[in-house]
């Protein structure tokens, strides 16, 4: 059965600037953090290809494969630069 979640988003730098806001609430049927990326990608148009980026669940670093559930905290982190 096909089923909505509630995820908690989190942006960083360049993510930050083109969805326009640092956090959301969405409603997504994203089984992974992976789809979720593909599918905020489509929507906003993120030019950063995902296998740059950290994906953070519920405050920890996690696979793209692993899986989302309800109430997730789910971050999108690019490469920091400086020195």
């Amino acid at each position: 059965m096909f089923m909505m979640m509630r995820i908690e988003v989190t942006y960083y730098a360049m993510l930050k600037e083109q969805r326009g806001c640092a956090a959301e609430i969405i409603q997504t049927g994203a089984r992974n953090a992976g789809a979720l990326y593909e599918e905020l990608a489509n929507t906003y148009g993120f030019r950063f290809p995902k296998e740059r980026l950290k994906v953070a669940r519920n405050d920890a670093f996690v696979d793209w494969s692993t899986p989302l559930e309800d109430g997730d905290r789910v971050a999108f982190i690019p490469p920091v630069a400086g020195g």
